[in-house]
């Protein structure tokens, strides 16, 4: 009754759905674990927010790489500015997607090691090649108040660091380049200010990064997950169907073959069941004749 299974077109239909159902359990989980992910992410977020703020040297050193554990913690640091290595950062976005700079000013400590701090967001210049409009910083020691920041990796961001750049110009926010700039020791990362905040409202200080969304990755995976379980349902019900077919069209050709053709053939009986010399209810017997 399902000889049909062993058919070609059979046998590639069930190995595609072989082939469907682990597929898409995976997609699945790979969308839970990036649901996983992002959970974790705006906890981590949240809780190095809300810590007090420590001082920038307790977190990070020159050559120090910022581990994920650190991101956003809040710190401070005291010194006074050096514009004269200020930087831009082309192609940053404001808070309302306009394409603009970031504005990536050394901060001198008492030490005399050199943090890097992102002042904020900046309109870019009409020219590409002109260096924008940039707010004077504060002049004299300063103490700022901002988020630890990793440094900025075309890896890790997407973004590629083009050479041949106008001067004063940079594609990602390193403490390796500016320390070979500057000629001083730089502490790894960088400080996203918060506080003070900048006279004029410019630069345009950076948003706090978004911890409440979880994005749609969960609905995602119970898709991919119902797909996998729709996959088995599906491949049965064609399987009965193209069984109730091959039965429908198999019933006539079993009905005809019992059928025979009895009236009037060559040698059968006649209107009235005689038969040619068969003798009659009277005694006589018919006779055949041929007509002449």
């Amino acid at each position: 009754m399902y000889r049909f299974l062993l058919s070609r077109q059979w046998v590639i239909l069930t190995l595609v759905a072989l082939v469907l159902i682990p597929a898409m359990i995976e997609l699945g989980f790979w969308q839970f674990h990036r649901h996983e992910r992002r959970v974790a992410q705006n906890a981590l977020i949240e809780d190095n927010l809300k810590a007090v703020p420590v001082p920038v040297e307790e977190l990070t050193s020159p050559g120090h790489v910022v581990p994920r554990a650190d991101y956003w913690r809040r710190v401070t640091a005291t010194g006074t500015f050096d514009t004269a290595h200020e930087v831009v950062v082309r192609r940053r976005t404001s808070s309302d997607e306009r394409v603009g700079a970031h504005v990536l000013t050394p901060l001198v400590l008492k030490d005399g090691a050199v943090v890097l701090v992102n002042r904020g967001w900046v309109p870019a210049a009409a020219n590409q090649r002109d260096y924008p409009e940039v707010p004077p910083a504060p002049k004299g020691e300063v103490t700022v108040t901002g988020r630890l920041k990793a440094d900025e990796t075309t890896g890790a961001s997407g973004i590629k660091d083009l050479k041949g750049l106008p001067d004063r110009q940079v594609m990602l926010i390193s403490s390796a380049q500016q320390a070979e700039l500057i000629g001083r020791e730089v502490l790894g990362g960088y400080v996203e200010q918060t506080e003070p905040e900048p006279a004029g409202d410019s630069p345009e200080q950076i948003p706090e990064p978004d911890h409440d969304s979880i994005g749609a990755h969960m609905a995602y995976a119970v898709q991919w997950w119902l797909f996998a379980a729709g996959v088995p349902v599906g491949w049965i019900v064609l399987v009965r169907r193209e069984k109730r077919d091959r039965e429908t069209a198999a019933a006539p050709s079993a009905e005809g073959g019992g059928d025979g053709d009895g009236g009037g053939g060559d040698g059968g009986p006649g209107p009235e069941g005689d038969t040619p010399g068969a003798p009659r209810e009277d005694g006589s017997a018919m006779q055949a004749t041929s007509p002449r």
